[in-house]
């Protein structure tokens, strides 16, 4: 295993794979807005449930979308500042499966 400082983390290169802690303040607002679409999506079932107006329940549903998008937005902060940051100052395989990875997370590969 080896590792460096980076800054407020560290990274550990563990089994071929990057091993690192979330940074902080990406976490604490990473699981704000976990709980926040956890209540969203509560309130939604009782919606459904009590059989409300059909568009205030889409309301909601698209609320929860733009919740999710904001939570994406979060942890690809996080990976690029952590793990994609490494693997590029690694070069050569590790960047390429950088690449691939963001271009998987977004459905731009080819697959």
């Amino acid at each position: 295993m080896t590792s460096s400082f980076h800054g407020a983390w560290v990274t550990a290169l563990v089994d071929g794979r990057y091993s690192q802690d979330v940074i902080e303040d990406i976490k604490k607002r990473a699981l704000h807005r976990t709980s926040i679409l956890e209540g969203q999506m509560r309130g939604v079932a009782r919606m459904i449930e009590n059989e409300e107006y059909c568009i205030d329940i889409i309301t909601q549903s698209r609320a929860i979308q733009r919740s999710l998008e904001s939570l994406n937005r979060l942890l690809l902060e996080n990976h690029l500042r952590t793990h994609v940051t490494e693997m590029f100052d690694d070069g050569g395989d590790e960047r390429e499966k950088a690449v691939k990875e963001l271009l998987k997370a977004f459905d731009f590969d080819s697959k």
